[in-house]
């Protein structure tokens, strides 16, 4: 099934973000780039609020956010109640945030994580799905502090 991607990352990660919106095209997906669109330098704060804007919005789906070490930018996307990203650096990672978490944003590090690891990550990411069961509860109280606190 295709979704809607948005992607987004900083300067440091261009060339990574060009592969996989590329790589993301090809598998049938519709993305959507965020930017930035030169190396010039940027502020990955800028560009990880418009990815969380964008799954909030449902403009998106889901998300890929890359930065240089994939933290910045990871931080940013989940200062949103609606984005839950992922830092991976690897598939089983990738998996396990969808299959227990429902993340909804995939966060990498370019600096950190090759092309075709990143590759391996997204495809992964894209193709599991939640688990629900047990980690349902457990994702409401992410979005939600006030359910956390009424059911601790």
């Amino acid at each position: 099934m295709a979704d809607r991607i948005a992607i987004a990352s900083d300067h440091a990660a261009i060339e990574m973000k060009a592969a996989l919106a590329e790589h993301m095209r090809g598998l049938g997906h519709e993305v959507i780039d965020l930017g930035p669109e030169g190396a010039t330098s940027v502020d990955y704060p800028d560009y990880g609020y418009k990815l969380a804007e964008a799954i909030a919005s449902g403009a998106a789906t889901k998300g890929v956010a890359i930065c240089g070490s994939g933290i910045g930018i990871s931080i940013a996307v989940n200062r949103h109640p609606a984005a839950r990203a992922a830092l991976v650096s690897e598939p089983l990672s990738a998996r396990l945030a969808r299959e227990h978490n429902d993340a909804n944003v995939l966060a990498m590090g370019a600096r950190l994580t090759g092309i075709e690891m990143a590759k391996e990550c997204v495809d992964v990411f894209l193709s599991t799905a939640f688990g629900g069961d047990r980690h349902q509860r457990r994702v409401e109280k992410l979005s939600n502090p006030s359910f956390a606190k009424e059911n601790a």
